[in-house]
């Protein structure tokens, strides 16, 4: 089985193609998420003809916008950049996800800086050209920054959110989009939604109780943008906790009741910040194998992406 497309800037994988002739190597990225993530490499830089090694650029406000200049210099390259991510953004939308490298003119997520026409730093707001143009060509694909990827909570809401955007795109979007998709998607991700934002998962699902009130495309299409922006939200303890209580209900019945105390303890303990989310999950996890609920079965909450990431050890 081939991995997740998600797409990557080439110097985090240990490619000597920055303007200097190094890397950025990212050991997670090609040692831990490789296992998962099918990687399309780029170098916008690289592929828009600037060569390696190459003058370092910046971004330049002029009148006519934000332009990519040598550093020393007046070189524009700007127009070879454009050419470049006008061919390549439609070969991207197969991607689930992207991982940028930060700070870059042309691949950096978010404050980068940005010079006036003399060169020096106005503002530290800025986005890489190509970084800004993937995330308006694909608003609801996950877009993350390597260096921020060593941020537990940060990790773990990306990798979460590839996922499920993964599922969406396999099994709802496109031919595959039905009724019938739309709504078993929704029921697979509705745990995951209340403890995302209640605001966002009690708005979704009213949404899709009158299918028939616009076209089904076009109500697939607000869906989806307001399930990512849900995603989007990185979760606290209490909301997790109400997520897993809710859950809880569902395997009440079913549950011896020292069985109870101790989930209802290890529940406590997490919102405590005195275990990780892996602890009660764990339990819940086992109470719904030794008494299966159908319902809960689906429910990509209880196992969001694969247990070998290790993520909900340190969140």
């Amino acid at each position: 089985m081939s991995g997740i497309p998600v797409g990557i800037s080439t110097c985090l994988l240990g490619k000597e193609v920055r303007h200097d002739g190094g890397h950025k190597h990212s050991h997670y990225c090609t040692q831990v998420l490789s296992r998962h993530f099918e990687f399309r490499a780029i170098c916008p830089e690289l592929e828009a003809g600037l060569g390696v090694p190459r003058p370092a650029i910046h971004l330049r406000e002029h009148d006519n916008g934000l332009r990519l200049i040598e550093t020393r210099g007046t070189a524009d390259h700007t127009p070879a950049m454009q050419t470049f991510i006008d061919r390549i953004l439609p070969e991207l939308a197969d991607l689930r996800g992207y991982i940028l490298m930060a700070k870059s003119p042309s691949c950096g997520m978010a404050r980068i800086k940005v010079h006036n026409e003399e060169g020096r730093v106005t503002r530290r707001d800025g986005r890489g050209m190509f970084a800004d143009a993937l995330i308006r060509a694909y608003p609801l694909m996950p877009v993350e920054e390597e260096g921020r990827l060593n941020d537990d909570k940060l990790r773990e809401n990306f990798i979460e959110r590839v996922f499920a955007y993964d599922d969406w795109m396999q099994n709802v979007a496109g031919a595959n989009l039905s009724a019938k998709a739309l709504i078993e998607f929704h029921t697979r991700h509705k745990f995951q939604l209340l403890a995302h934002s209640e605001r966002l998962y009690r708005q979704l699902g009213p949404m899709l109780s009158d299918l028939k009130s616009e076209p089904l495309a076009d109500l697939a299409d607000r869906y989806i943008q307001g399930f990512m922006e849900a995603m989007g939200r990185r979760v606290s303890r209490g909301s997790h906790v109400n997520a897993m209580q809710h859950l809880m209900g569902y395997l009440r019945d079913s549950m011896a009741d020292e069985d109870r105390k101790v989930m209802i303890e290890q529940i406590e303990a997490y919102h405590r910040g005195e275990v990780p989310l892996v602890v009660p999950m764990t339990l819940l996890r086992m109470a719904q194998r030794r008494e299966p609920v159908d319902y809960l079965s689906t429910q990509q909450y209880l196992t969001p992406y694969p247990d070998e990431l290790g993520l909900r050890n340190r969140v």
